[in-house]
């Protein structure tokens, strides 16, 4: 594939992010929280050249923001509920990241199977109404299929009662990849983005935010950063620092978040050959499941269960691994079953609660994004989703310029902006649905081949040379920032990915000098293959 370099990227040496850390003075705009949400606000502020730094307690997109469902998308099931708004924007938005990260998010073909005479009609209508909406944004033309073809675009599909079926276009991605991309388009914008510091307090005068105190996780050494405006963009987390922000000026304020949880199940592509996609608009209790290719595996999911707590790594309950495999045991020819599970993966997503909302259920909290603007300043947006990062963050900076917290900027600046790694116009990227490869580091790739151990493959599609060039160029730590986000092997096989720790360690420990932990993550590891009792 040629490529050019679309963002000149910088190298992440870690002395120099905190000696720029430690050197003072005021910034416009401190962010924390180093998922989706965060990193597009970084990107966008750096990028109308406001002087920003970005903080992040554990890795860059640890949390929700690695464990999408891998889908960009307007919302088939938020048409159904007549959000046209959020339909429109989230429409506009895929085409927007698919133009400027062609090598991280492409278009992907669904097939929704009909066994019953009435459902290719209506849902068919249903996804005309869908590429309407899309206007010039569309990605393809919606299709009703005869029983013969669905059968060709889903091969494995369960032939018994099947009627035909519709095929529609949306998108897909590889979630933490793009994560990381944005922390380094944004770095390249001159903003300061650092992992692994977590954020101790929030500092106040005269019952204003003035900035925040952090700790390098590693070092344990404290920093004090003042800010113009410092928002909170911590995901399912942001009431912490909202309770934080309030009783320093004796207040209290009332949680914002329901967290719901997502399950996915991921299992070889054998029970899903070929180039499409599985929907199921409605299973038995009313949810949507999808059976998503993806890196040469395929992505069953997702469950939307109430949790009450906030783990850092939840684990999925066990009437939701049988719910998802007994559903796509009802639509293909081999159901899948708990032993052919390669990695079990659960995020948990910031649904927004209405007034007097007592968070039992998830399917009345809203799916959108809000933005709040405390007394004392504090910026907080949470909820939402990853296709309409880019939109999110331009909402944020409006909010800042209507609190007085910034000076006005120009907007729009990320519409047009190709994300580092982007391939050269023209170019065409290697597909995401694919075994992983390379082809993820864009018009890197001979960057990394140029590495001393390049010729070493580990397995998995990994080599010496791209776990070297992870620590130099990608912020990478540990082990599980390599084999989780970096690559995603943990979330395709996680047998797998457990075998490399002790061989990506090494190479971590030459190239950073600190502990990868690499037994850590061979625990994670196996609780990614462990089945919920």
């Amino acid at each position: 594939m040629t490529t050019a370099a679309t963002t000149r990227a910088v190298p992440a040496r870690r002395e120099d992010l905190l000696a720029r850390l430690a050197e003072g003075g005021t910034w416009d705009l401190a962010i924390v929280g180093g998922g989706a949400t965060g990193l597009g606000v970084a990107l966008d502020a750096a990028a109308r050249g406001l002087r920003v730094v970005l903080l992040e307690a554990d890795d860059f997109a640890k949390g929700t923001s690695s464990r999408a469902t891998k889908l960009v998308h307007g919302g088939v099931r938020y048409l159904a509920q007549g959000n046209i708004a959020l339909v429109r924007e989230a429409l506009q938005e895929r085409t927007t990241l698919l133009k400027n990260a062609p090598h991280l998010a492409q278009p992907l073909p669904f097939v929704m199977p009909s066994y019953k005479l009435w459902e290719t009609p209506f849902y068919g209508v249903g996804l005309k109404m869908y590429d309407a909406l899309a206007g010039a944004a569309g990605l393809g033309a919606t299709e009703f299929l005869s029983r013969g073809q669905t059968l060709a675009c889903l091969p494995t599909a369960r032939p018994e009662g099947l009627k035909g079926g519709v095929k529609y276009w949306d998108g897909q991605f590889d979630d933490a990849r793009l994560a990381l991309a944005l922390a380094r388009t944004a770095a390249a914008r001159g903003a300061l983005v650092v992992n692994y510091c977590r954020v101790t307090s929030l500092l106040h005068s005269g019952g204003k935010l003035t900035g925040l105190s952090c700790r390098d996780t590693e070092t344990g050494r404290d920093y004090t950063v003042r800010a113009t405006c410092v928002v909170n963009a911590t995901g399912v987390w942001v009431d912490e620092l909202r309770r934080q922000d309030a009783e320093a000026l004796g207040r209290q304020v009332k949680p914002l978040v329901a967290p719901s949880q997502g399950v996915h199940a991921v299992v070889d592509r054998e029970f899903l050959p070929g180039s499409h996609a599985l929907m199921v608009p409605k299973t038995a209790d009313g949810r949507v499941l999808f059976g998503v290719p993806w890196m040469g595996k395929l992505i069953l999911g997702t469950t939307d269960t109430p949790r009450g707590d906030l783990p850092k790594e939840p684990r999925p309950f066990r009437e939701e691994l049988e719910f998802i495999l007994s559903e796509a045991g009802r639509y293909l020819v081999r159901a899948p079953r708990a032993q052919d599970v390669r990695s079990l993966w659960v995020g948990l997503r910031p649904l927004v609660k209405p007034m007097g909302e007592d968070g039992e259920s998830t399917k009345s909290l809203s799916r959108e994004h809000t933005v709040l603007v405390s007394r004392s300043g504090l910026v907080t947006v949470t909820g939402g989703k990853w296709t309409t990062y880019r939109a999110m963050a331009e909402d944020v900076l409006e909010k800042c310029y209507e609190a007085r917290l910034l000076a006005r900027s120009p907007a729009g600046v990320t519409a047009d902006l190709p994300l580092v790694g982007a391939p050269a116009p023209g170019a065409v990227a290697t597909s995401i649905s694919a075994a992983p490869g390379l082809h993820l580091y864009g018009t890197e790739a001979g960057e990394v081949g140029a590495l001393a151990g390049s010729n070493r493959h580990l397995g998995g599609g990994l080599t010496a040379a791209m776990v070297r060039f992870a620590a130099h160029h990608e912020y990478a730590r540990t082990v599980e920032d390599v084999l989780a986000r970096r690559t995603r092997l943990l979330f395709l096989d996680a047998a797998l990915a457990g075998s490399l720790a002790a061989e990506v360690g090494e190479l971590l420990r030459q190239e950073t000098g600190v502990d990868p932990q690499e037994e850590a993550f061979r625990e994670l590891a196996a609780s990614y293959l462990r089945m919920p009792s």
